[in-house]
């Protein structure tokens, strides 16, 4: 009789127990060590069928293989567990926060992977799931912290969304704030509540993210890393905000440093992603051997993300090196593999469809640049002006990188003079050096306590039509007008 009333009942007894043994899968799994992870997931099944943590933090590991790698076959063999763990998590207790908390982050990590697959409107829902059942759990259960991660990250999203997707954020109803997402961020990472220590990591990459993309406070991300000793050696997840952040920073060398520190111990997840970063590492400072890292990103890599950014890069290396063969074949690659849905894959293959190629000595000053090795990018460029350059969006270009190179050094005056000769000489081409140029003018102008000249540079930023990387640019724009209005 027991036996019956406990096959009958299974259903009422479905439960969320994130014990000790949860908690070990989890950090496991933060740290990228998807394997152990899993390991400790079907210990725990076996242990008790009726948990449903073991089958939510199944999701992370599909999450993260499918986010870096872009398999599409896995893709294919994985995304009929998304509906099947939200009806699991369905049974759960109502009475539990992680009855809503589970399924918030189901729909959030299956919006990210929904984009990565180009599956823009499917991402669209899945992300209003998320921020309606976030903010329900917030409303149901104001002591339960994670709560606050998961809502503060997507109001800061939702608030800085670019016009090209304002169409999206309308018809779906998300609408969020930078300020008090951030704040709730905050708060979640300063609390000694136990959900929040558990949580902490994972909070920390979205508030890192946020701020640096987002809140444009660069050194105070890094000064983060550094305080706060984040393990950018035992922990994948954090080696890869760090290297990735440092690239997007002009921080070419500190980003080798992390890449090459990383543990060398068996158990990590593969991700072909490290050899995208160290590529753009080694080509930044025009190092002979970039191109066998881009080769390999492009050869092990399924998705289509930065690979046409990849290819780009890689025919710029054999045309500094004067092989113009292999420079044309990594070319016609840009053209037919790989997407466009980041806007560095749009340039690329604009860029490649052109049939033009860079003056060699302005391709030097910017890859240089972009490393962060401004000195060596200002010797290359000392005593050239306009008249050097034949064609207006060379010249324009070269005021741009005069621009970021003395941005880069500190030597503002100079550089928004030179930004403001590209805003007055690009305004009206397709490249997107005026843009840039002009929200550059704009950080100068917030890090100088001058709001207001910041924002009419931002707004420059924002009226420049039809240019690369449009979305991209628009949104750090927005992002900067809403910093500088204190919204």
């Amino acid at each position: 009789m027991a036996l019956l009333l406990l096959s009958l009942g299974g259903r009422a007894q479905q439960h969320f127990d994130f014990n000790p043994q949860c908690r070990e899968a989890y950090r496991q799994i933060i740290q990228l060590k998807l394997d152990a992870g899993q390991r400790l997931l079907d210990a725990e099944k076996r242990r008790d069928p009726a948990n449903l943590i073991p089958a939510f933090l199944e999701n992370y590991i599909d999450f993260f293989i499918l986010f870096f790698n872009e398999d599409p076959a896995e893709y294919q063999a994985r995304k009929n567990m998304l509906e099947k763990r939200i009806q699991w998590m369905s049974e759960g207790p109502e009475s539990s926060p992680f009855y809503l908390f589970t399924r918030s982050i189901l729909h959030f990590q299956w919006a990210a992977i929904e984009i990565k697959f180009g599956n823009h409107w499917s991402a669209g829902w899945e992300f209003r799931r998320s921020f309606l059942q976030s903010k329900e759990c917030q409303r149901k259960f104001p002591a339960f912290q994670p709560a606050l991660m998961l809502s503060g990250a997507m109001q800061v999203v939702a608030g800085t969304i670019p016009d090209g997707y304002k169409w999206l954020s309308s018809l779906l109803g998300i609408k969020g704030t930078l300020t008090a997402g951030m704040q709730q961020l905050e708060h979640f990472l300063s609390s000694n509540d136990p959900w929040a220590s558990l949580y902490h990591d994972e909070a920390v990459f979205y508030y890192l993210y946020l701020k640096f993309y987002i809140g444009n406070k660069h050194a105070e991300v890094f000064n983060y890393i550094k305080q706060n000793k984040l393990d950018v050696v035992h922990n994948y997840l954090y080696a890869y905000l760090a290297a990735n952040l440092s690239v997007n920073n002009q921080q070419a060398a500190e980003a080798e440093q992390v890449i090459r520190g990383r543990s060398n111990s068996p158990g990590y997840m593969d991700m072909p992603v490290w050899d995208l970063e160290m590529g753009y590492v080694r080509l930044f400072h025009l190092e002979s051997d970039a191109h066998m890292y881009l080769e390999r990103y492009i050869h092990n890599f399924k998705g289509k993300f930065y690979v046409k950014d990849a290819l780009q890069k890689l025919s710029w290396f054999y045309y500094l090196q004067g092989d113009m063969a292999s420079a044309e074949a990594s070319r016609q690659k840009t053209i037919l593999q790989g997407g466009t849905d980041a806007d560095a894959d749009k340039q690329a293959l604009k860029e490649a469809k052109s049939g033009k190629w860079p003056d060699k000595m302005l391709l030097k000053a910017r890859l240089l640049c972009d490393g962060g090795y401004y000195g060596e990018a200002l010797q290359l460029l000392q005593g050239k002006s306009a008249a050097d350059f034949r064609l207006p969006e060379e010249k324009c270009e070269l005021a741009y990188r005069l621009g970021r190179i003395y941005d880069g050094l500190g030597r503002w005056n100079e550089a928004l003079s030179a930004y403001q000769t590209t805003i007055r000489t690009g305004g009206q081409m397709k490249e997107y050096f005026a843009a840039r140029a002009a929200l550059q003018a704009g950080y100068i102008c917030e890090q100088r306590g001058d709001k207001a000249g910041a924002i009419d540079f931002f707004e420059e930023c924002l009226s420049l039509k039809d240019h690369d990387y449009k979305n991209s640019l628009d949104q750090k724009a927005k992002a900067g007008i809403v910093r500088c209005k204190g919204e």
